[in-house]
This record gives structure tokens, sequence and C-alpha cells, in this order.
């Protein structure tokens, strides 16, 4: 009962780690960049639902709604400023980029909020009891795995089946082609990134829910981690992002109950090594060779 418990405590933690790695993986499927600021956008997304929560006594669905939003077009925005100019250039300039944005959004929220950790109230509390008390599970972590199950199926039925979602497919396989066929390139990435960054926001107060510390760099490892977790599956694939993520939560978890706290992240990024080995693409990535 006990390994149950360590089993579902890593899969609602991984659940996390996957809604933020489908974020991820979108961005760099169609625009081909790593977007590094997506963790803090993690963060504000939390600071949002906390402020909402505590200062404006909103209830928790709206202060979630609000979250989104504003991070959906903080995450339009930084495309438009940020990464939109260097559509052309290379891929170092466009890393080093995101590592100033990640330290903008970093910096600018310990102006606004300050250094000293925010305690931030739950969605939904209370547990589920089962096998007479045996086994509890809070409604958070049964919240956060709906939540992850129900992202990833609506992101699939959106990439597979509507126009805007075949639009992102053509992007990613050939952005030249696809603006030739008439397609809004800059407009697709754009939402892409809006929907990454809304992901994120739903990430941040979710993650928050479970581990109810906030403060300004709050989203870094969780941001690390589940970048980690679309390379695990697959960058670029959204199943493989879902994998990714699920199998590092209860990686992450498991060594911490087993093996050791302190080396639980030198563990699972240890994994994460030696699954490329193997599969250099990811669990669910394909290789594609480079035509010359």
């Amino acid at each position: 009962m006990e390994f149950l418990s360590y089993l579902i405590s890593g899969i609602s933690l991984g659940s996390v780690y996957a809604i933020i790695a489908l974020g991820y993986t979108m961005v760099y499927g169609i625009a081909k960049m790593l977007n590094f600021a997506h963790g803090d956008v993690i963060m504000v997304g939390g600071y949002i639902s906390f402020c909402a929560i505590s200062y404006l006594n909103l209830p928790g669905w709206l202060s979630l709604l609000l979250a989104v939003l504003v991070c959906t077009v903080l995450g339009v925005v930084i495309e438009g400023l940020a990464y939109k100019p260097l559509r052309q250039a290379t891929s170092l300039a466009v890393l080093i980029t995101a590592i100033g944005v990640s330290y903008f959004l970093q910096n600018s929220a310990l102006l606004i909020w300050g250094a000293a950790p925010k305690v931030y109230p739950p969605l939904i509390s209370g547990t589920l009891k089962l096998f007479d008390g045996q086994l509890s599970i809070s409604y958070v972590s049964l919240l956060t795995m709906a939540a992850c199950i129900v992202i990833m199926v609506v992101l699939t039925t959106f990439t597979s089946k509507s126009k805007m979602g075949k639009a992102m497919r053509a992007c990613s396989e050939d952005k030249g082609a696809a603006q030739l066929m008439g397609i809004n390139v800059n407009r697709t990435i754009s939402l892409t990134f809006a929907i990454g960054s809304g992901l994120a926001a739903i990430a941040g107060v979710l993650l928050c829910s479970s581990y109810p510390t906030l403060m300004p760099t709050t989203g870094s490892m969780p941001g690390i981690k589940a970048f980690t977790a679309a390379v695990f599956g697959g960058i670029g694939s959204i199943p493989g992002a879902f994998l990714g993520g699920i199998l590092l939560g209860i990686i992450e978890a498991l060594a911490k109950a087993y093996l050791s706290t302190q080396l639980s992240n030198s563990i699972v990024f240890a994994v994460l090594i030696v699954v490329l080995l193997v599969r250099p693409a990811g669990l669910l990535g394909k290789y594609v060779p480079e035509k010359v």
C-alpha cells in the first residue's frame, strides 16, 4: 500500500510536469525554439491566482481562469517583442534571448511581490480514503491527474482535426511551404505561444496547490524538469511529452522514497542520459535524417 501511495504521488507530480512539457513541445515542434522563459510563466500564473484568491476573494476556479488569461496574453506579448524579431536569427541568439526573458520575469516578480515566500491557498481541500483508510489520495492530486489527461486529449484532437491545428502541423514540417499555401506563419506561432503559456498557468496553479510555497524562482526547477520530460518522451511529440512527464514524476517520487531525497534530481537526470544514449530522439520521438 505504501508503494501505491508513492506511485500515485509520482503520477500527480508527473501530471504537472506533463502539462508544462506539452507547452514546451508545442513551441519547439512549430517554432523550433526552446522557450526557457516557460518555467517563469508558471510562476506568474501562480502569483496571479494567489492575488486573485487572497486579495480579490475570488473562488479558486475563477482565479485559475484569470491566471490562464493573463499568462496567455503574456505569452503572446513575449513572442511578439522578444522572439518574433529573431525569426531568421541563429538558434544561439534565440536561446540567449529566452534566458534574458526568464531573468526579466523573475526579477519583475521579485520587485512586485518580494522575495518572501507566499503560502498558496489550495484550490480544493480534502482527501479520498480507500481500502479502509489505508490509502489516502488528495483531491488536488485527482484534479491534477484528470486535468492532465483532458488537456492531452484536447490538444491531440485540436492538432489533428481542427484547421488551425493542421496549420500548426504544416508550419512544423516546413514554414516556407506553409506560407506559400496561404498559412499565416506568424499568427500560427503566436497562437502556439498563447496555448503554451495558458498551459503553464494551469500547471502553475496546480503545482502551487500541491506544494503551497510560492516565490519568484518557483517555476525554475519544474520548468527544467518539464523540459527534461519533453526530451525524455520525444520533444515535438504531444503523447511523448505526456509519457515523459508521467514517467519523470514516478521516477522522482520513487527515488525520494526508496533511494535518497537529496539525490532524487540527480537520479532523474541520470535516467534521461541513459534513455537518450539508447534512443537519442526520446521514447516516442522519430529520428529525421538531415538532407544535404
